[in-house]
């Protein structure tokens, strides 16, 4: 057993040790299924088949019977307001917009140092006059689903990869990335000094801002400068909970408390204190690893002092730099985790998925020099217990490939789109512990491509779901003959 091998083993097995299962809540039979050994796929929906798309006509969807779907929002698109649209849609959610409409904000996951999006009247509200991602605000006809209009609503900021919706109707936008003019280029080999500013934030947009009408952008940096995924906020503690997508180092799940009472100023506000995921027993726990299924640990918090880093001249190394918050954890034991990405609240918990998360099931090293080998864990994390349970851990690709964004249906269904290197489907995992694929990207050329940014309409009649790459456009799914799905 080589060195590593040795380590991992004892890491494992303390893990065991410290772990029970936890069979109660809204996921007591997905996590009973889960103990008995239940991981295959059903067609609880009955079989795919390809779609044409009502905007023009095209299959770029695979549906089960009864579905239909309209696409719209399309990379380089003119917007109502004047602005071509960007492409890389990623992370959105969708909320009550006027007279009954519906109003979804998107986020773009930009990367580079083109022109800031938006018309020249929008650069002077970009946080940073070089940088190119933000959101999109699409207004959406609830009984036709077409785009009534759609707009730049944040822009200047930089790799825009999700967030989460917040229960007063904003959304929090996340920069996954901590590029700026102190720090070298990134893994991509995108050059961080030619960023004007730091980046790695938060950022609140308002979904009610029409064309033009959102103000200058505002970083929110007690949060935290570090690569974000998903945000998911928990009125009954008031705290904030993100998770880290470090992709080829080990990531954490944090959450921060504002100063201020969120839900009663109606705002997430600067100033507060972050702090970092630990469990308890077992400093620096491997949770990236394969995982008893229906493990249940005890968790607490360690407090991160320097949650906006400044590397000053030089350029510091990135690697050095989407590392520095997470490090001081794992300096005090922090929990590490294989990519967590989505996050959604529900009833006061938080479920998030983690697109590395378990034991590999193929030869060789996972690809791109990733952190962890697995296809995927979905965890959900109780805030009043201090629990922390993992309720499916994928068993390969076939079942689960790589899930990414993630979020509820009203019937409690936790849906996961997947990141995967093959064919990319939209898959469900219920309560009772059943997974059913319910979209598959049939785009001709750009089948591997990923689905993000799944979410519903208020009323639950309406699925968004994006294509991130190639064609990069949204989707609005829906039951041919009416009434809520999923």
């Amino acid at each position: 057993m080589s060195s590593m091998n040795r380590r991992r083993f004892i890491q494992t097995s303390a893990l065991a040790a410290a772990g029970t299962a936890a069979l109660a809540g809204p996921f007591e039979g997905l996590v009973a299924h889960a103990a008995k050994g239940g991981s295959g796929r059903k067609a609880l929906l009955g079989p795919l088949s390809a779609k044409r798309d009502l905007r023009d006509g095209v299959v770029r969807l695979g549906l089960p019977d009864g579905y239909t779907y309209r696409s719209f929002g399309v990379a380089g698109d003119v917007m109502s307001d004047g602005a071509v649209t960007p492409g890389s849609q990623d992370g959105m959610a969708a909320f009550r917009g006027p007279r009954g409409t519906i109003r979804v904000v998107r986020n773009h996951e930009v990367r580079g140092h083109e022109a800031v999006m938006g018309t020249p009247a929008d650069q002077a509200k970009a946080y940073d006059g070089n940088t190119n991602g933000g959101t999109s605000t699409l207004w959406v006809d609830p009984k036709s689903r077409e785009l009534i209009g759609d707009w730049v609503s944040l822009n200047g900021t930089s790799v825009n990869c999700a967030g989460g919706p917040m229960p007063w109707g904003t959304w929090l936008s996340a920069e996954e990335t901590v590029n700026g003019p102190d720090l070298g280029p990134d893994f991509t080999g995108t050059h961080g000094p030619a960023s004007l500013e730091k980046h790695g934030y938060l950022y609140e947009v308002d979904p009610r801002w029409g064309p033009g009408e959102f103000p200058a952008s505002t970083p929110l940096r007690s949060a935290g400068r570090f690569a974000h995924e998903a945000v998911a906020y928990d009125q009954t503690t008031n705290t904030l909970f993100q998770t880290e997508d470090n992709f080829e180092f080990p990531s954490g799940i944090y959450r921060y408390t504002p100063p201020t009472n969120a839900m009663r100023v109606k705002r997430m506000d600067d100033g507060g204190t972050l702090e970092m995921l630990r469990v308890v027993g077992v400093p620096c726990a491997e949770l990236g690893l394969v995982q008893p299924a229906g493990v249940s640990y005890d968790i607490d918090w360690v407090p991160i002092a320097d949650p906006d880093p400044d590397f000053g001249a030089g350029p510091t190394d990135n690697d050095v730099g989407i590392q520095a918050v997470g490090m001081q954890g794992f300096d005090q034991g922090a929990a590490k985790f294989a990519r967590p990405e989505g996050a959604w609240e529900r009833a006061g918990l938080i479920y998030f998925a983690c697109t590395r998360g378990g034991a590999t099931q193929l030869a060789g090293n996972p690809p791109f020099g990733e952190y962890g080998n697995g296809f995927g864990q979905v965890w959900v994390l109780d805030p009043k217990k201090s629990t922390l349970t993992l309720i499916f851990e994928s068993p390969g690709p076939d079942v689960l490939d790589l899930p990414d964004n993630l979020t509820l249906s009203s019937r409690g269904n936790i849906i996961l789109c997947e990141d995967g290197s093959t064919d990319n489907f939209v898959r469900c995992l219920t309560p009772g512990g059943d997974l059913f694929d319910f979209a598959e990207n049939l785009i001709v050329g750009q089948e591997r491509q990923e689905f993000a940014g799944a979410t519903f309409s208020p009323d639950g009649r309406t699925m968004f779901v994006n294509i991130q790459f190639g064609s990069g456009l949204t989707f609005a799914i829906w039951r041919e003959h009416g009434g809520t799905f999923l």
